[in-house]
């Protein structure tokens, strides 16, 4: 049985709105062998839909397709961590898993890029699913169906800090609120601050993230979709934060921490965000998976 591990991403970082996108220490695991039917399971407690209309069954199906092959059937395990519809890559995580899986079992016609063009295409933009496939922080873009994109390693010297609401937010409602057009101030304004992020993450230039997480394009619009955001940006710098944004369309929150107070800035988080009443938000501190999916045999 086949065995693929794929790591959560966030994707924007602020600034980069889907351009940039960086994969995290938080995995979700899947097994799969082809079989004689369709057998669906979760290793947890995580409802998925058990039939053919789950994404990691209907990313392996598109394979086969690509192939001109015929799937007989397929048993599939699945072992959610990365919370669904948080704005962590979830949808990312299946559709990289089924390809990456289906690859495999066809015999690896397709090479990496392959995956990494044919998931972008997939999910519509590369922003979560090329970071998911190759780790790091990924810039990235698309030309004519085709992705172009480069995977840096991000300064040891940052940790990420992550409020996870008990809420979610779909990726269509959110994309559903930002205008059809931008001024070329805002334009200008975002594209300088995306390119200050990359290089200063790659470079541990931490002074500049607080300047590189400014947005225009996507944030502002949004922050009316997630309960209790002030609060927590707020806070977050307060306590420290060196850059705070919305992950991906949200709703969940990513603080950008030096790595020697990681342990400290999330024990007074948990303590600010219960005094302030607000309930329910899980407080994780992951760090940057440099690898991306892998694969092995089990």
């Amino acid at each position: 049985m086949i065995r693929i591990q794929v790591p959560a991403t966030s994707a924007n970082l602020g600034s980069g709105f889907d351009s940039l996108g960086i994969a995290l220490t938080l995995y979700n695991q899947v097994w799969m062998e082809e079989w004689d039917a369709l057998d669906i399971s979760s290793k947890d407690a995580t409802p998925i839909p058990t039939d053919e209309n789950n994404l990691i069954y209907w990313a392996v199906k598109t394979v086969y397709e690509e192939c001109g092959k015929k799937l007989p059937g397929l048993r599939l395990i699945q072992e959610n961590n990365i919370p669904m519809a948080r704005g962590l890559g979830s949808s990312s995580a299946c559709i990289v898993a089924g390809i990456m899986g289906a690859n495999r079992l066809l015999g690896s016609p397709f090479s990496q890029q392959d995956l990494i063009h044919l998931a972008a295409r997939i999910e519509g933009h590369p922003d979560n699913t090329t970071p998911a496939l190759e780790g790091g922080l990924v810039a990235s873009a698309m030309e004519a169906g085709r992705v172009y994109s480069v995977s840096v390693p991000v300064s040891e010297k940052i940790c990420f800090a992550l409020f996870i609401p008990p809420f979610e937010l779909k990726t269509e409602k959110a994309r559903s609120v930002l205008p059809e057009q931008y001024s070329r101030a805002d334009a200008v304004y975002n594209l300088s601050r995306s390119a200050l992020m990359t290089a200063s993450l790659f470079s541990g230039k931490l002074e500049n993230l607080r300047v590189a997480v400014q947005d225009r394009i996507h944030q502002p619009y949004r922050s009316g979709l997630i309960d209790d955001l002030d609060t927590v940006f707020r806070m977050s710098y307060e306590l420290g934060s060196l850059g705070t944004y919305v992950s991906g369309a949200g709703p969940t929150i990513i603080s950008m921490i030096e790595s020697a107070g990681c342990e400290e800035f999330i024990r007074y988080a948990a303590k600010h965000l219960e005094e302030k009443n607000v309930q329910g938000w899980q407080i994780r501190i992951l760090h940057t998976d440099p690898h991306g999916a892998q694969l092995s045999i089990e």
